[in-house]
């Protein structure tokens, strides 16, 4: 097989390293250790596309470079295989989830070693293997067995937990009431995203529009029984604890946004008895601000208590256990149909700063407790129940979104805060025309009038106090985070319900003993959910769904964990994924963990980090790991999208519309004719139908319509899903992870190109050449390999090029390593005598990019075993000293991509290493080139027709 052959090749060096299991990793390091983590992946059955592999084939650069650096590699998979996906499908086509699930991961598994990636097989899990959701099911014991410590700022054994005498004293159950209050793990009732289509519970980010984003089905919301997790007791710690990783700003301003820490006050409006109202402030005055508002005051969370007099209008939640006492009976109606109506929204909907404001009387007032002022209360869906107090005080001066309510009802504006004689707006600001939000001095609030907003929080604040009417406080957006799921595909709770002699829950709750862990899922013919909120496993057999302990009788909990909960954890049980007496050996994690490098796609920057950094914490503070953070680098991948594709707009009668006239309606979710307002359809055109022209594509047949030419996500509706089978096939596994690499820096967006594969492909191929006599008919070296020392300038190159990649390797520069590594077979396949040790330089630095044509190279060059653990090349400084320069590639006379080369790269380098850059290759793909300028060390220009 003297022709390089990836179909040869691949499969045999995938065979040795499995044989030799040459990837295993010790259980201890043995020096300095690296473990590197990829988002691992949700199984579904269209297997994996070639976006995928983006994240993996860069850790495992990383870690193929990390063992020839002589470092000791935790480098694990696995898949994250409970949840709705499967589930779905499960009940489409009648097959039990777990089947599908296994055949699923069957495929992935396949096409992640058909990809020649170095993981660790051995310690592959799924969430879905019963003796990993055993320990899932045990840190979920964790939390419900933990309470936090607002002193120490830390989690404690419920058993730790301080119980009032007044409690003890009424007695055991009463001891377990109050624990369970205070648990990590609890349930209560809460106001969830209900889709009866589904049949479960949604989170607000799984719902768009008032629809399920799954599917498209209306959401609504309602009251349920939930388990609940206390996140927000370690809001503090998971905002300020960011400043510990290295991570990127964007990454940690979402997690920080997300969980929103304001600091304010909580004050009270007062909403009881006229006439009792001078007797409430009294018995307010003497006494502290009360933990709850009781049923004669309306509570509400401003971080602007400084402008309690411009109150003109309050707001409440439509879901606020005070709408119907404040609702008078002339405006029941319409309380009730709007209430209903915002009962469909997501918060997130009803959060959109560009909808319309909506709202509704309650016919009640609240008093202002600063001047007693009867302030009107409304009913809005802008205000969440889920934040602060589930109300607010609305300052239309100097809050945007009060005064756009304002205006919609015509309410009144009265500004509290002047902006100074500076401001450009001020005259409009004082009256009551425009908003100002930022700080001055205060105007139209009593005796508070000419001081500034800094001295009239700290005096507001502390009269607030002494009249017991407010005190201070510090709120969050993030909320607790709600655990159930009313799904069959999914991890059971460990928790058992009392029943009385009727079969009735007793409220008492009992959870699984340890010893009795794994609770499995029991075997369901009919796992279809009902379309209530009773989970299919209420139709579980007797004997799993009942039992009797000490002659009580339990009930155990029906609903199933997120699928979330498997991905809470699973970088710590790689550390030791077959131990059965505990989740990890504790001195495994404490030699391996944190995880140094993280690599996965933004879309999961704020929930899966933050609920993994939430289970972590709470396993640190109990003595269970050793680390306070998981993670300790984490890297975001680009997305890579379909091949673009060309699009034209045709109105009805077929006539043709330019792109520059096409504007897409998002509210109506269609694309319209600027100006006319006219639909149109959008056709997808062949390239043949097409033409460039300058910047942009035009019709052939009409030069003035411009024609979209746009990428978009890889997905089966759009057709233009690649998938690795069909690449690999054609140019092999090597080509496929260098061209992902070569497209352009990891966190960029970058379209696909075939085009681009193929580039790659040839350029192995000349590694091949550069080393094979492929035209011998045995597999031998090529008679310009020779066994002698290299010239100066071969030296140079072979310095520069060893500098280069290693630096580029450690700052994830791959696109750039691989352009260094093309401008050293450029050098080299025209010397007449190619030094040995120059080559296996060579071949070593590219073997963490393609591994597979490397070791067959390191094979033929001589050697006996696996390069895997071969020392990485070091580089004489003084020899790879030269700097790069920046080189524009033209076309036509206009700038589309620059190189980074060697100043005195020749002329012919630099014209090869042009063409071998994947967009210059994706824009000459067609192209005729008439004329190439090279003018080496300043430009490439390529004149074509």
């Amino acid at each position: 097989m003297p022709r390089y052959n990836p179909a040869v090749i691949e499969p045999k060096w995938q065979q040795f390293w499995e044989t030799h299991a040459t990837f295993q990793t010790p259980e201890l390091p043995q020096g300095e250790k690296l473990y590197v983590l990829d988002m691992f992946p949700y199984p579904s059955g269209n297997g994996l596309h070639v976006g995928h592999p983006e994240g993996y084939t860069a850790t495992d650069i990383l870690c193929r470079a990390a063992r020839m650096q002589g470092k000791t590699v935790l480098h694990p998979m696995g898949f994250d295989a409970f949840g709705l996906p499967a589930e779905e499908f499960a009940i489409k086509t009648n097959t039990p989830p777990r089947e599908s699930t296994e055949k699923n991961i069957d495929t992935f598994r396949r096409q992640l070693k058909m990809l020649g990636f170095s993981y660790d097989w051995d310690r592959e899990v799924a969430t879905t293997d019963v003796d990993y959701f055993r320990w899932t099911q045990w840190i979920f014991l964790q939390l419900y067995d933990t309470w936090f410590d607002k002193e120490q700022q830390k989690g404690r054994a419920i058993a730790e937990l301080p119980i009032p005498a007044d409690v003890q004293a009424e007695g055991p159950a009463a001891v377990q009431r109050y624990q369970d209050e205070h648990r990590l793990a609890y349930q209560a009732d809460a106001l969830v995203n209900w889709c009866p289509n589904l049949g479960t519970v949604l989170a607000n980010e799984e719902v768009q529009d008032g629809k399920s984003e799954r599917g498209g089905h209306p959401v609504v919301r309602i009251p349920l029984r939930q388990w609940t997790l206390r996140i927000t007791a370690y809001a503090d710690r998971l905002e300020s604890d960011l400043e510990l990783l290295n991570w990127p700003r964007s990454v940690k301003k979402l997690q920080s946004d997300w969980i929103g820490r304001s600091t304010g006050a909580e004050v009270d409006f007062y909403i009881g008895a006229a006439d009792d109202y001078a007797a409430w402030k009294k018995a307010r005055a003497a006494q502290d601000f009360p933990a709850q508002p009781g049923d004669d005051a309306l509570r509400i969370y401003t971080t602007r208590p400084d402008t309690l007099y411009g109150a003109t209008y309050m707001v409440i939640a439509p879901e606020h256990p005070f709408v119907e006492r404040l609702t008078t009976p002339e405006n029941a109606a319409a309380v009730k149909a709007y209430c209903d109506k915002a009962a469909g929204k997501s918060d997130r909907e009803r959060q959109e700063e560009k909808k319309k404001k909506t709202g509704v009387f309650t016919g009640s007032y609240a008093l202002n407790p600063v001047n007693g002022e009867p302030t009107p209360v409304w009913i809005a869906d802008y205000v969440l129940i889920s934040y602060g107090s589930g109300a607010i005080m609305a300052v239309p001066a100097h809050d945007i979104r009060d005064l756009e309510f304002a205006q919609q009802f015509d309410l009144p504006v009265t500004a509290v805060v002047d902006p100074g004689p500076d401001a450009e707006d001020r005259d409009q600001v004082l009256a009551g025309e425009a908003c100002f939000a930022g700080h001055g001095v205060a105007v139209h609030s009593g005796d508070y009038d000419g001081l500034s907003t800094a001295d009239f929080k700290v005096k507001i604040a502390g009269d607030l106090a002494a009249a017991g009417m407010g005190s201070p406080a510090v709120n969050y957006k993030l909320r607790d985070w709600l655990f159930s799921r009313q799904r069959f595909w999914g991890e059971p709770f460990p928790i058992l319900h009392e029943l009385d002699e009727n079969d009735q829950p007793t409220g008492v709750i009992r959870t699984v003993d340890e010893a009795d862990l794994p609770v499995n899922l029991p075997h369901l013919d009919d796992f279809k959910p009902p379309g209530t909120p009773e989970p299919p496993l209420g139709k579980a057999p007797h004997d799993w769904l009942y039992q009797t302990i000490d002659g009580v009788r339990y009930r155990r909990e029906t609903n199933t964990m997120p699928q979330w909960a498997g991905s809470c954890w699973y970088y710590l049980r790689y550390i030791d994924p077959k131990n059965s007496e505990c989740f990890v050996d504790p001195a495994k994690e404490k030699a391996w963990m944190p995880v140094d490098v993280y690599i996965g796609g933004v879309e999961h920057a704020v929930l899966h980090l933050l609920y993994a950094r939430f289970w972590h914490k709470v396993l640190f503070d109990r003595g269970h790991v050793s680390t306070p953070e998981p993670f300790q680098r984490l890297i975001n991948q680009g997305m890579i999208l379909g091949e673009p594709e060309l699009n034209g707009y045709q109105t009805s009668d077929g006539q043709w519309v330019s792109a520059a006239d096409a504007v897409v309606d998002e509210e109506q979710g269609a694309v319209l004719q600027e100006g006319t307002g006219a639909a149109l359809s959008e056709v997808k055109l062949e390239p043949s139908q097409v033409e460039k022209k300058g910047d942009s594509f035009v019709l052939v047949d009409d030069p003035s319509i411009r024609i979209d030419h746009r990428a978009f996500k890889m997905s089966k509706s759009r057709g233009n899903v690649v998938t690795p089978d069909e690449v690999v096939s054609e140019y092999g596994a090597d080509s496929l992870r260098l061209y992902e690499m070569f497209m352009g820096p990891l966190e960029a967006t970058k379209p696909w190109s075939m085009n681009g594969v193929s580039g790659v492909k040839n350029f192995l191929d000349r590694v091949w050449r550069l080393i094979v006599d492929d035209r011998a008919e045995e597999m031998t070296l090529s008679d310009a390999v020779q066994d002698v020392e290299p010239t100066a300038d071969q030296n140079r190159i072979v310095h520069k090029t060893i500098q280069a990649v290693t630096s580029d390797i450690a700052g994830l520069s791959f696109n750039t390593a691989i352009a260094r590594m093309m401008e050293f077979v450029n050098a080299f396949t025209r010397e007449k005598v190619r030094p040995k040790q120059s080559l296996e330089t060579l071949v070593l630095l590219l073997s963490p990019y393609a591994p597979h044509i490397a070791e067959e190279l390191w094979s033929v060059l001589g050697h006996a075993d696996t390069l895997a653990y071969e020392s990485w090349p070091e580089f004489n400084e003084e020899l790879a000293a030269d700097s790069t320069i920046e080189i524009p590639v033209q076309i036509l006379g206009k700038v589309r991509a620059k190189l980074q080369a060697a100043p005195d790269i020749s002329q012919a380098d630099l014209e090869q290493a042009a063409l071998a850059d994947p967009k210059i290759a994706e824009m000459l793909a067609g192209k005729t080139i008439v004329k190439t300028i090279v003018i080496p060390g300043r430009l490439v220009n390529f004149v074509v027709k």
